[in-house]
């Protein structure tokens, strides 16, 4: 049985380029949208009130980078926390420690549909944000904190083996 594609050395170099190039460019749109991008909100009462604050230049600039940058930064990120747990997992649980990654990929993408969908008017289903944004968070940290504890454990069995 062999590692999966994701825990190659090559595949998480250049996720973890990609992931850290893409949250750069998030920087350069806050200008335009003046203010909290509607992923940084925890709640749909508070993300209500920031979509009610911007203009329609800001609601386009917005949609468009949730549609664009904030749909290819979760496989990004995604990628790269998958590829690490996978790498660091033992083999025959290597596709499980991948699925924290994925949830967290899952949900940032339920998020953004929710947060397009009010940013074009087409509906307003803000109210979700009070679950997926905590939950997407919460899944993240989780992946974060799988994928280091991996490291860890295999950088210990690494050095126990070369005593």
């Amino acid at each position: 049985m062999s590692r999966p594609t994701l825990s190659r050395t090559p595949v998480i170099i250049l996720s973890g380029i990609a992931m850290v190039a893409i949250g750069f460019c998030f920087s350069l749109v806050a200008p335009v949208i003046d203010g909290e991008l509607l992923d940084m909100i925890w709640s749909g009462p508070a993300a209500e009130a920031r979509l009610a604050e911007m203009d329609a230049d800001a609601r386009t600039a917005h949609f468009w980078t949730t549609l664009i940058i904030d749909t290819a930064y979760p496989l990004a990120y995604g990628a790269f926390l998958a590829g690490l747990a996978a790498r660091f997992a033992p083999q025959r649980f290597a596709t499980l420690a991948m699925i924290p990654a994925f949830l967290i990929v899952l949900l940032d993408l339920a998020e953004n549909t929710v947060q397009m969908i009010a940013l074009q008017d087409a509906g307003n289903y803000l109210w979700l944000k009070t679950y997926l944004t905590p939950a997407k968070f919460g899944m993240f940290a989780f992946a974060v904190l799988l994928a280091g504890v991996l490291g860890l454990v295999a950088l210990a069995r690494f050095a126990l083996r070369n005593r």
